[in-house]
């Protein structure tokens, strides 16, 4: 393969550097306040799911995520920290990116009928995929640094 100014495994890190920071970016936004004291974020979420077209959509997230708004605020939020620090870093990365993957399919059949919000969740998918696929904790990051994978 041939590349310019980098060479693949460089790209395959800026990647994955580009995709953890999108990560943080997406937690930083965030009203801290509304979501941790107010459940905002969950609120929004149970009105999307309740009204989804697909009625076990609705139906789970009332089983799993409706009683324990509080818990499921913190999970996503440390998620989303959690997610952006690894990848960035590139510490776990391959852990990092398979979540990635798993929360982003989470968000896009949530939000199956917002093409808006389909599109930046692909996006997410494939830059994870590509990860994954090329390695790319082989440099530039703490993986490579102490030796794992």
């Amino acid at each position: 393969m041939r590349t310019s100014l980098l060479n693949g495994q460089q790209w395959a890190a800026v990647l994955r550097i580009g995709l953890g920071l999108w990560w943080l970016e997406s937690f930083r936004h965030k009203n801290l306040e509304a979501w941790i004291r107010r459940q905002a974020g969950i609120k929004w979420a149970a009105d999307i799911a309740a009204k989804h077209r697909w009625a076990a959509i609705g139906r789970g997230f009332d089983a799993v995520v409706k009683p324990h708004p509080q818990a499921m605020t913190w999970v996503v939020l440390a998620s989303e920290f959690s997610l952006g620090v690894g990848l960035t870093l590139g510490f776990l990365t391959p852990v990092a990116a398979f979540a990635s993957i798993a929360l982003n399919l989470l968000y896009l059949v949530l939000m199956i009928h917002d093409w808006a919000e389909q599109g930046q969740n692909l996006m997410m998918i494939l830059a994870a995929v590509v990860v994954l696929g090329t390695h790319g904790w082989q440099t530039w990051s703490l993986d490579h640094a102490i030796g794992l994978f």
